[in-house]
Formats: structure tokens, sequence, C-alpha cells
């Protein structure tokens, strides 16, 4: 009954007359029988038969084809829907991500890259429609995820991604970017974005990061910058201990917002500063509403009429009633 429904749903205000007619049969029931006057009703006391107590079944026939009728009219119908989704917008995006030694700071829980890695993670599930990527950087940079849309894989780069010392510690902001722009430079994409995260200053790369930002406008790619870290002091790691375990101090959060402004208003994206992971959170949703992807969806409804049975068993009945009437209870006093 979930996918049943009426053209005309006001007829069923019509069921109300079934009240006044039921109520009209009820106390006229006795005069419906034509009154036979004897002198005596001696012989015919208990004397009830079948046909007596099926007598009043033909107001219930009628009343029941009646309201059958009623519900014809109403147009009861099964409606069955599909959608067709075209993609006329799609938005390729690309995650470049700092992974240097300063990552592992503590300000954010349980540290700035397992918090980033996680919101990250929230925001690739939710762009079904897009393609994306992963590019890490720290003094170097290097393509972790090429722009895709297979999301199982993105998230098992992402999950992936760790403080290594693969690559040279440092930050490399130009050489990220760039890298990130590398990945997005062909795309055929209606729109073109990057992310770009960072919790330092650019000490380290070949790569000018304002030359980077040129690259990117050159290319119409869109570049989001956010900076991560608290305001004020926060417990980062400054050595390795000799069993392996970092060593942590309190120290200064240091990061370029001129520089990641500069970059965010030339390439026409927006800087964000991250200062919580909560805070984390509300960027990504943001960035995840100025970057929508447009869908052409074209909805197909199919209709089935139901009216026809209930219009065939109103007959019915009435047939019934009818002939009864004529038949069985002709000559019924």
């Amino acid at each position: 009954m979930n996918n049943i429904t009426f053209l005309n749903p006001n007829f069923f205000w019509l069921l109300l007359l079934l009240l006044p007619l039921g109520w009209y049969w009820y106390i006229n029931r006795k005069n419906e029988k034509v009154p036979v006057k004897i002198s005596t009703v001696q012989g015919f006391k208990n004397k009830s038969t079948l046909l007596t107590k099926l007598y009043p079944l033909l107001f219930v026939l009628r009343a029941v084809a009646f309201a059958a009728l009623i519900i014809a009219l109403a147009r009861p119908q099964t409606i069955d829907k599909s959608t067709k989704s075209k993609i006329t917008n799609g938005v390729d995006i690309v995650l470049a991500t700092d992974v240097s030694g300063s990552m592992l700071s503590r300000d954010l829980k349980p540290n700035r890259l397992e918090a980033l890695k996680k919101v990250a993670a929230d925001f690739i599930k939710e762009r079904v429609d897009d393609r994306l990527g992963i590019v890490v950087y720290a003094a170097e940079a290097y393509t972790k995820a090429p722009v895709t849309s297979d999301k199982n894989m993105l998230l098992n780069q992402l999950a992936d991604i760790k403080y290594d010392r693969i690559i040279q510690d440092g930050t490399g902001i130009g050489v990220g970017l760039a890298t990130a722009v590398n990945r997005l430079k062909d795309s055929k994409a209606k729109s073109k974005v990057v992310i770009l995260m960072t919790d330092g200053v650019n000490n380290s790369g070949l790569i000018d990061p304002q030359m980077a930002a040129d690259i990117a406008k050159e290319f119409k790619i869109k570049v989001y910058t956010i900076g991560i870290g608290t305001n004020g002091m926060a417990e980062t790691p400054v050595s390795i201990k000799p069993n392996g375990e970092l060593e942590y101090k309190r120290m200064k959060v240091e990061i370029d917002e001129n520089l990641m402004k500069s970059i965010a208003q030339k390439t026409g994206g927006k800087y964000f500063r991250a200062t919580d992971t909560k805070r984390l959170e509300n960027i990504y949703d943001e960035i995840n509403q100025l970057e929508k992807t447009k869908i052409d969806e074209q909805k197909f409804v199919q209709r089935t009429e139901l009216f026809r049975p209930l219009a065939l068993l109103a007959l019915i009945l009435l047939l019934i009633e009818f002939i009864s009437r004529k038949t069985l209870f002709k000559g019924f006093v």
C-alpha cells in the first residue's frame, strides 16, 4: 500500500453518505416487507429461516458496491518513479597535504596529520560524483593517488599517509602546489580545485609558492588554502629519542598566513585557519558547499491504474443484489 496514490481523493467524501443511508435502512428495515394482517401469528413463532437471516445482506451488498464505486472514482494508482542523472559540471579535486614532522604536533587530536586524514576521508566519501587525487609534500612532493573516481582506492591511500621520512623533511609549499597543479592541468572537468594544507612556513623546495600560484591561475585551477595549527603554543616534535620515540616540546605555532591568503586570492579560492579539529571539519564542510557538482536529473513516472477491478467489483455486487432480490427474495415478506 505504500506506493498507492489517488488521483481524485476528494471523492472519498462521498463515503460519508453511507452513514445516513445505513441509519435510514436501520430504522426502516421492518417496513421493507409488505405487511400481512392475520388473526394470529402463533403458527409463525420460532420459524426463522435462512432467508430471513440473509435478507439484510442485500443492503450490505449495495453499500459495499457503493463504496467500491466511490474508491474507483478516486482513481487509485501505483506509481513507479525512476530517475536518470547526468553530471553536467563535474569537479576534479586534489588534496595537497603537508606531511612534514610538525604535522605530528598535538594541538589537534591525536595530532594534526591524523585529524586531517579523518576529516579528509569524510570529505572524499561525500564527493560521490567527483574525481579526487592526493599529493603529499614536505621539502619534496609526490603523487600519492592520481585523480580518480575510485573512492576505495583514495581512502586506502589516504589512510596510508604517515610521517615516514621517505622524503626530506621541511615545508615546500611551492613544490606541493606545483605537483597538485600538474595533476590537474590536463583535466577536462568544468571545475578544477586544489585544497592546499600546511602548518608552517615555506622553507624548502625549488619552486616559489607565488610562481606555483601563477601557474594554477593560468590553468584556471582554484586553490583553497588551509593553515593548520592552534594560536599560540603547541606540543611539537623536535627530535627522535634513541628508542625511536619522538620527543616533544612546546613550540610557537608559525603559519605564513599572508602567503596562504595570497595564493587563495590569486586563484579565486579562499583561505581558512583550522585551530582545532572541529574547525577543520567545518572548513571542509564549507568547501564542500562552495564546490557543488551540478547534476541534471530527469524523473520518469509510470502510473498503473487500479480503478477497473473496483468498478468491476461494484458492478458484480449490484448484479448479485438485483438478481437475489428478483429471485430468492422475490416473494419474501
